[in-house]
């Protein structure tokens, strides 16, 4: 069946139906990554997002049931160049298509999917639809769609739960979490309680957490309520913080730094970030839209440590005053080189230091 993507320029790129029988709009980004579709497609950071991948062949190896990112996939619509034909590994629960079908998914194969990432990077991020029908208005009624102003509220816990060991206590503030999060904090052996995105301080310092980290989500950081950013402001002076994704646009906003939106965004898991103390560059997992605005970070308390290489745009955190930090990309690399990883234990010892600390007094 035919299925068609166009573009709120009015660009119409041709294709073949894949996944559920639905029409959708959305903005359309891409992702440059190699592998990882299953992770990409369960990261709530895509919530309402059309998501196209640039590598030609998607579905090689379905899909299993260890590598979802969350319970379900968020997306709006899914876009590709080739489905594999035959799917085959050892760990296979479905196809690809199933997993669309299963997660009512629209999607679209057929396309030249990079000539339409070129596109993108040269006049900017757009809305798109998938339709099974060119029709009169279609263009309109993309360029008028808003999307959902809040989707952290549908990627977040509406409650708390707990993912629970015998080490360090972790509170996690959940704005779209990702499970890989969780998978390092419990190789790493933390009682980590999860919360909702919003948690207010008392709530959060009520469960006596020797840390905080704040989650990646989706969206625009400046529709989270101004009540997380006061979280974030009382939490940080008692206990340590790391931010990832999401949780360092709001970490920088709550100590007074700006975000903005991107031409395109990073989306991927070949963007190289450097370490401004050490000069070490390290291949990250990238998902965001926004970025903390670099010119207003001066006049805060807080210190540039990592740069994105291509764009020099600000990619980490410190405070200057509070065991807290920051980083835009995901260390917790599902999917992704782990390059970064080591910043969990970065947390873990600021927490083992402050409890040295608290032993003394």
């Amino acid at each position: 069946m035919k299925r068609y993507l166009v573009l709120e320029d009015g660009t119409v790129y041709p294709g073949t139906a894949i996944g559920a029988n639905q029409e959708r709009i959305g903005e359309l980004v891409f992702n440059t990554g190699m592998s990882g579709y299953q992770e990409s497609l369960t990261d709530q950071s895509y919530n309402g997002e059309i998501l196209m991948f640039t590598y030609p062949l998607i579905g090689n190896h379905g899909i299993n049931r260890d590598d979802w990112e969350s319970i379900r996939s968020s997306c709006a619509g899914v876009v590709v160049h080739e489905v594999a034909r035959r799917a085959s590994h050892w760990q296979m629960k479905m196809t690809f298509e199933e997993f669309l079908i299963q997660q009512e998914l629209p999607g679209i194969s057929g396309i030249d999917t990079r000539a339409v990432t070129r596109h993108i990077r040269k006049h900017g991020a757009m809305k798109a639809a998938l339709v099974n029908e060119v029709r009169d208005g279609l263009v309109e009624q993309i360029q008028q769609f808003k999307s959902n102003a809040h989707p952290i509220e549908q990627s977040a816990t509406p409650r708390p739960y707990p993912n629970p060991a015998t080490g360090r206590k972790v509170v996690v503030v959940d704005f779209g979490l990702k499970y890989s999060i969780l998978r390092e904090l419990a190789r790493r052996n933390c009682n980590v309680m999860v919360l909702p995105y919003d948690a207010d301080a008392q709530t959060v310092l009520a469960n006596n957490p020797d840390g905080v980290l704040l989650s990646n989500g989706p969206g625009d950081p400046e529709a989270v309520p101004d009540g997380v950013l006061q979280m974030i402001r009382t939490v940080e002076k008692q206990v340590p913080v790391f931010g990832i994704c999401m949780g360092h646009q709001l970490f920088a906003r709550a100590n007074g730094a700006r975000t903005m939106k991107l031409k395109f965004g990073h989306r991927g898991f070949n963007h190289p970030v450097r370490n401004l103390a050490t000069g070490r560059i390290n291949l990250t997992s990238q998902n965001h839209g926004y970025a903390v605005d670099r010119a207003s970070v001066a006049a805060t308390d807080l210190t540039i440590t990592h740069e994105e290489i291509n764009d020099e745009s600000v990619e980490g955190l410190r405070h200057e005053k509070y065991p807290a930090f920051s980083v835009q990309f995901h260390p917790d690399a599902a999917p992704g080189p782990h390059d970064a990883v080591g910043l969990f234990d970065q947390f873990m010892r600021l927490i083992d230091q402050r409890k040295k600390i608290m032993e003394v007094r």
